[in-house]
């Protein structure tokens, strides 16, 4: 630890002055300019620096120096006395920073700061007056690697002034990297200072290297280290052998009897937690849980009694606190007293505020309506509102679910240990995530970095300030919403911005999760001129590249009455044309060039319009489907524009053909855009 490190951990330097920061950074072999301390007005030490100068005041509360007024550039030796001293007239000043003036070059903000929920962050971009002003900046979180340092460079708007914008030079971009790396890779600075706000802006990007000009620390108090928890086995929990169910009425029906009903449907051996009654709604009942053999118990009774139920869970190897009017409520006591109720009975505590847990193999359920088809696909949401939406919206455009749960509150297990346990599960193939307050910001963005599986989070109340109040430009641009997507782009997790979009893209990772792709390329067939027009505009906002057709195909095509030559490419789909144009004009072009993707759409419209009959729609699905199958290293997406045109039932018989091929269907292009630019983003991770 060097000197500087102990005297900040001390609390000795609450907030050190540049000085100091900067003796640090050169120690850490950050370059910054030649300087000297001068406290006394005496600039005579100032004499073996070059000319022009900078002059910098440092002093109690002088943080943002710029806007006191506490600096002045391109000053000669002789003009040093002068600017002190007027400084000296308007500000509380302990001393005085003189240092030669940095050459001009591009200017780069680098900055930390400590993420309420996951920890240090790093951020570089545009730096100096156009911080604020442009906001041009990238987010990872630490410690980065040096091609998350490269790529955050990349993904600045201003990243051509780096290499050289209209014939000027070139910044040393290996020098960019390097102090990249000093600051937020492994054993970085992040590592070795207390954390609130860190910030070097402006660092001057030239030819030869950089220089950081201007540099604040702003301490702050490192959290306590998460306990070491061994990892759960959750199967008991979506699968359990035995359900009780607590707060139930013998007389007045309530949630718990609602749940008792969803339970019997399902066949589940069953249990009521009842203190007086020998059966509720024609279930047996116990009086106390302590009385259940049971895996699994749902607690459905005021939170005020909540706790005392919980302390009777011996052996019950999981408790799901339905009931609200805890943290979310402002009774953080409760929650606690909560937590350390089911530590003294042994048991795991799912929520409190939570629905609970839905599983077709373990007949878990906190929805009616039945069990849906067991399948791939995983969710854990702390909604249980909108994870009854997924399951049912879900279920209805054919995905399957192995697991579902919802954590609420999460006081006690976490989104991210679920993570590492699907992570593990045989039945599991593409994880959905819907978080607010992931509560383990850490351990969660860990488990993403470990996932092997596709994950696709879905964030609410991103567009709030991570930082409520922040010191330095580093803490104000460092937002909920950027960090989501730093942990997007870092750990390979798809971000979305919808429900529906969730389902879609897990929709894709249903049907092609597993499929290996041999290009990398996207093909958009089908019909209509304006419609292909729109879809070009689709695919382009979710970021997706239609390139070009190979130029040696278009005889083919034209012999086979395809006479457009773009991508989307115009090929005529109805209920008179002919079902296996499609897949021949897919097989014409793959053999020229692999696809990654296509993308066949279809107007369901015409097929009711000019004609009545549902039978060439469903041969044009066959077609559809016999393309996959000839075709194994290209994903082929469905899509059936304008569905709701068609009677009950056709949609859901074009769904079955093509769910039956390992093909998803969507309604819109748009929803196929952006499950397709998934799967690329998913693929190139």
């Amino acid at each position: 630890m060097s000197a500087y490190e102990a005297e900040v951990s001390d609390g000795a330097a609450a907030s050190p002055y540049e000085h100091e920061v900067k003796a640090f950074l050169s120690e850490a072999g950050v370059p910054v300019p030649r300087g000297v301390v001068v406290r006394d007005l005496d600039f005579g030490p100032a004499r073996e620096l070059a000319e022009p100068l900078v002059l910098k005041a440092f002093g109690p509360g002088l943080v943002h120096k710029s806007d006191a007024g506490a600096v002045a550039l391109g000053l000669t030796y002789e003009e040093l006395g002068a600017a002190a001293a007027a400084m000296a007239s308007r500000l509380e000043v302990a001393g005085f920073l003189v240092e030669e003036q940095a050459e001009a070059g591009v200017e780069l903000i680098v900055g930390l700061v400590r993420d309420p929920g996951f920890g240090p962050v790093l951020l570089t971009g545009l730096g100096g007056v156009w911080t604020e002003v442009l906001r041009d900046t990238a987010l990872r979180l630490c410690p980065i690697s040096e091609e998350d340092a490269r790529r955050m460079l990349a993904s600045l708007r201003g990243t051509e002034l780096l290499y050289g914008h209209r014939g000027g030079p070139a910044v040393d971009m290996d020098a960019v990297v390097k102090l990249l790396m000093t600051v937020g890779g492994p054993g970085g600075l992040w590592e070795r200072l207390e954390l609130g706000e860190f910030e070097l802006n402006p660092v001057i990007a030239t030819p030869p290297g950089v220089i950081a000009v201007d540099a604040r620390h702003l301490p702050g108090e490192s959290p306590a280290p998460a306990p070491h928890r061994e990892p759960a086995d959750f199967l008991p929990l979506f699968q359990p052998r035995a359900v009780a169910v607590v707060g139930a009425s013998a007389t007045r029906p309530n949630f718990g009897n609602i749940f008792l009903g969803f339970y019997q449907a399902t066949g589940i051996p069953l249990v009521a937690v009842h203190p007086a009654a020998a059966e509720v709604s024609g279930v047996p009942a116990v009086p106390s849980l302590a009385r259940a053999d049971v895996d699994y118990a749902l607690v459905a009774v005021p939170a005020e009694r909540c706790a005392e139920v919980v302390r009777q869970a011996y052996g019950v190897p999981f408790v799901q606190v339905m009931s609200g009017g805890f943290g979310e409520a402002g009774r953080t006591d409760l929650e606690d007293e909560l937590v350390e109720a089911a530590k003294a009975a042994g048991t795991r505590l799912l929520g409190p505020n939570c629905m609970g847990v839905y599983c077709p193999r373990g007949r878990q359920t906190f929805v009616g309506g039945g069990l849906g088809p067991a399948g791939p696909v995983a969710l854990i949401s702390q909604s249980g509102g909108l994870a009854g939406e997924v399951i049912k919206v879900g279920e209805r455009r054919g995905l399957a679910f192995s697991r579902v749960v919802t954590v609420g509150n999460a006081a006690d297990v976490t989104p991210a240990e679920l993570l590492g346990w699907l992570a593990r599960d045989e039945e599991t193939r593409a994880v959905g995530l819907y978080l607010e307050d992931p509560r383990d910001g850490r351990e969660l963005y860990e488990a993403l970095r470990s996932m092997d599986l596709p994950v696709v989070l879905l964030v609410g109340g991103r567009s709030g300030q991570g930082q409520e109040a922040a010191a330095s430009h580093t803490g104000g641009l460092v937002s909920d919403r950027r960090i989501w997507e730093a942990v997007a782009e870092q750990t390979g997790a798809v971000l979305v911005s919808s429900q529906d979009d969730l389902i879609g893209v897990l929709a894709f990772f249903q049907a092609h999760g597993s499929r290996v792709t041999s290009g990398d390329g996207v093909l958009v067939i089908g019909p209509s001129g304006g419609a292909s027009v729109l879809a070009a505009d689709a695919f382009d906002l979710a970021g997706v590249r239609l390139d070009a057709l190979p130029g040696d195909a278009l005889d083919e095509l034209r012999g086979l009455g395809v006479t457009a030559s773009g991508n989307p490419l115009e090929v005529p789909v109805g209920p008179l044309g002919r079902a296996s144009l499609v897949p021949e004009v897919i097989s014409a072009l793959a053999r020229r060039r692999p696809y990654r993707d296509v993308v066949a759409h279809v107007n369901v419209q015409a097929f009711f319009t000019y004609g009545d009959a549902a039978e060439p729609l469903y041969a044009y699905a066959r077609a559809v489907a016999g393309a996959q199958a000839a075709l194994p290293g290209t994903r082929i997406t469905l899509v059936t524009r304008n569905g709701e045109c068609a009677p009950a039932g056709v949609e859901d018989e074009v769904r079955r053909i093509a769910a039956a091929a390992g093909i998803p269907v969507y309604r819109s292009m748009e929803a196929a855009a952006v499950a397709v630019a998934a799967g690329g983003r998913y693929g190139a991770a």
